[in-house]
């Protein structure tokens, strides 16, 4: 049993302790990819997918709503607090903690197992609507509509602003883990957001330029339930991706959710490290100071990521171009965005497994003294980690499955979508070798960054 690490350490783990050689691993991954595709060419023939029969499950109470707002704006609060008034370590400090795991990796994972809860506890959609019923009762005609028409251009280009921002945050800036800090942008965040739903209109913000909203929402989409009208719903898996709206910057919030997760496991391996000492060095003796050489040579790591993504994901479309010539690039690179989203959580998921199962323990102890000042409210204050709790081994085969799971049904989606396309079956299994291409080399380079971590 030991006590509470870092709060922002990565939980990527390394090839400690495994069973068979990395390489192995990468060749069975590549040929378990291949037979899924054989298997989805052959058995597959037909769209199952693009319809979403969704049947009512349960209706829920009407007091869950209001009950899960307040708890998310006391929770905010509550970090807000925490972070200002409390210990500025980040082992002792709530904020930390509440901010890397449970909201940034712990609201994607509530997401696919039940759906898009985040905006029941989104402290700034409640404090908007809030304001805008107020507004709305005190000048009806006035504030009726939303006084800005939010511009259809944007898209959702201001939620990938907004994601790389915080990745920054997360893998850049050498200040991340001061508690103050945090809530302090915390603060500048919740303002922003508020005056974005008050002027815009709160879904139509939540929508396009709420980039936690965007993304949790995203994610979510692969949820087997959804909630609509106050009812649970539940759904065939994968199909409610087959009707996102793709709109202007879906596509670089996908590349961006990608791109970071890529970035946070390659900066943690060797190989990363010795060429971005190189870099900083070089720059240092340019007179840019040490502190700056690392974010500036860290955020064009992350640039680079992002940009890597995005260019793999272009290649494929080529390629699937070449089988049908009449259909524009663009067209086909939104046609099959969706695709990516089971790969965009399976980077998630392999890369934050340890690091959620670790340090979320750390919040039993953290809930009971949020400000670090040797408070027990809960009597759980002297709660520790316990890191035996599952092998090196066994993180490495929930990562590697996670992997393989998220690709194989990007290859489900992908296929499914070809069949709507092209109306001959063989002519949609040609348009998809080029995608299968795609998902081998994202996988096998998930697997090298999980093996290289500490190379």
């Amino acid at each position: 049993m030991l006590s509470p690490c870092c709060a922002s350490a990565h939980g990527i783990v390394g090839k400690a302790d495994l069973p068979i050689p990395v390489w192995l691993f990468s060749w069975t991954a590549a040929v378990v990819l291949v037979v899924s595709f054989v298997a989805l060419s052959t058995l597959w023939r037909w769209p199952q997918l693009q319809e979403r029969h969704a049947r009512r499950l349960l209706s829920l109470p009407r007091r869950l709503e209001p009950l899960a707002n307040l708890a998310g704006l006391a929770l905010f609060a509550l970090v807000l607090y925490s972070g200002f008034a409390g210990a500025q370590e980040v082992d002792a400090n709530l904020a930390p903690t509440f901010i890397y795991v449970v909201f940034w990796v712990g609201f994607p994972i509530a997401g696919v197992l039940l759906g898009d809860v985040f905006p029941l506890f989104s402290p700034w959609r409640t404090s908007a609507r809030l304001i805008r019923r107020l507004l709305r009762a005190l000048a009806p005609g006035r504030w009726s509509q939303p006084p800005l028409r939010y511009p259809d251009r944007l898209g959702m280009w201001p939620a990938a602003i907004v994601l790389t921002g915080f990745g920054w945050l997360e893998l850049v800036y050498l200040y991340r883990d001061v508690p103050a800090t945090l809530a302090a942008l915390a603060s500048g965040y919740f303002a922003f957001s508020l005056t974005g739903m008050v002027l815009f209109g709160v879904e139509r913000w939540e929508r396009h330029a709420d980039g936690f909203a965007v993304y949790f929402g995203l994610l979510a989409r692969l949820a087997p339930v959804c909630y609509r009208d106050g009812e649970i719903r539940v759904r065939r898996p994968l199909s409610g991706l087959t009707g996102m709206p793709i709109e202007p910057g879906t596509l670089a919030v996908i590349f961006t959710v990608i791109g970071t997760t890529t970035f946070d496991g390659l900066s943690n391996g060797g190989y990363w490290k010795e060429l971005a000492l190189l870099c900083e060095e070089g720059l240092d003796r340019l007179g840019v100071g040490q502190n700056a050489s690392i974010e500036l040579v860290y955020t064009a790591g992350l640039l680079g990521c992002i940009l890597l993504v995005g260019g793999v994901y272009r290649l494929g479309i080529r390629g699937v171009g070449t089988v049908a010539p009449e259909c524009s690039r663009t067209g086909l690179a939104r046609t099959f965005a969706h695709t990516l989203v089971p790969i965009g959580f399976a980077y998630v998921l392999a890369h934050y497994f340890s690091f959620v199962l670790w340090q979320g323990q750390a919040m039993a102890a953290l809930i009971s003294d949020p400000l670090g000042n040797g408070a027990n409210l809960f009597g759980t204050a002297g709660s520790r980690i316990d890191y035996r709790i599952v092998s090196y081994a066994a993180i490495w085969y929930v990562q590697v499955a996670a992997l393989l799971a998220g690709h194989v049904g990007g290859l489900a989606l992908a296929h499914d979508r070809a069949l709507t396309i092209f109306p001959d079956p063989e002519e949609a299994v040609r348009s998809q070798y080029w995608m299968l291409a795609v998902m081998v080399a994202f996988t096998s380079f998930g697997l090298w960054l999980l093996s290289a971590v500490g190379t």
